[in-house]
């Protein structure tokens, strides 16, 4: 059943967040055929059109107003919503990031659809798109079938296979104005307080420091580990409760929710909350001193041992590495 699918597309620090693409990627598999309209929200937006038909999408709508240069829930829906009317599509995709969350459950309650959030695979049997996601903290999958309605989905970061780039594709793109007006909220200024560098919700590596980094001088080999990779610095709990860095690195129940290629955690003991924010990850390596914690419980790899003497030897073997390949 060929259906027409709407995918929201994210800017982010002057580029699509690569989430954009893998939401297109799950549109492809929903519309079976039909066609993906990507659609993107800002005040300086057009320019990233091409990108996203070149990763899969059919055509583009833009909705540019100096109103949503900032992302506000108000303003957003907006836009959503008169698209929407213009598009009538059968199904709609986000991204399960912060402006996903907070946004499509509002979308969601305005169309009076059902919304299945934080899918990490999903597939098409008997012209029945089958949705699967985690729950009880990612103890388990659940599959989910919509039956009904519109199919309106979010997809978790760094789950869903983007489609090849194909910079041949080519695409209309057009433009919708929006009277953007009664807005509760209006941003004055965004001041960031996250680490510099890959995004953590979108990074493919991860090297998480836990209360046996001891200080906020303690992250900084983890840091190094990090730029060498390419990857990202997070945190569990404990370690932004004991101010070793800010909470905006909290992976956990109550942080955020990663699924990197390769997780390294160090000086982290395995608490429940902070494994129902990893425990997905591809690949675990674990470093801990103490042999007995639960980390090692879920890692592909563990080594026992300190790890201000095991991680600054990790970034010197992997800077060899970078140097002869």
């Amino acid at each position: 059943m060929a259906r027409k699918v709407l995918v929201m597309g994210e800017v982010r620090d002057g580029s699509l967040r690569n989430v954009s693409f893998e939401a297109v990627a799950a549109a492809k598999t929903i519309a079976e055929g039909g066609e993906v309209v990507g659609l993107l929200i800002g005040d300086s937006v057009a320019s990233f059109a091409n990108e996203l038909i070149h990763y899969g999408a059919d055509r583009v709508v833009t909705v540019e107003n100096d109103k949503l240069k900032s992302y506000t829930s108000d303003g957003y829906a907006q836009a959503f919503l008169a698209v929407h009317a213009e598009e009538n599509p059968e199904g709609i995709v986000f991204g399960h990031t912060a402006l996903g969350k907070d946004l499509s459950p509002k979308l969601a309650a305005k169309l009076e659809a059902g919304l299945v959030s934080d899918v990490t695979a999903l597939e098409v049997e008997g012209g029945n798109v089958i949705f699967t996601r985690p729950i009880y903290s990612g103890k388990a999958f659940e599959k989910k079938i919509v039956t009904d309605g519109m199919l309106f989905a979010t997809v978790r970061p760094n789950n869903i296979a983007t489609l090849e780039k194909d910079e041949s594709r080519s695409g209309d793109v057009s433009s919708i104005t929006v009277d953007v007006k009664d807005l509760r909220t209006i941003i004055q200024d965004v001041v960031r307080k996250t680490a510099e560098g890959v995004d953590l919700s979108e990074a493919k590596v991860i090297i998480a420091g836990g209360r046996g980094v001891k200080s906020e001088e303690g992250f900084k080999p983890l840091k190094e580990l990090a730029d060498v990779l390419g990857g990202a610095v997070g945190a569990s709990r404990g370690a932004c409760d004991a101010e070793y860095c800010e909470y905006s690195l909290q992976i956990g129940q109550t942080g955020k929710v990663v699924t990197p290629d390769l997780y390294i955690a160090c000086g982290i003991s395995g608490a429940i909350q902070h494994l129902a924010g990893m425990s997905n990850s591809k690949i675990i390596v674990a470093i801990n001193k103490d042999p007995e914690a639960s980390i090692f419980k879920v890692a592909d790899y563990g080594i026992v041992g300190d790890l201000f003497e095991v991680v600054p030897l990790l970034t010197e073997e992997f800077k060899k590495l970078k140097v002869h390949s």
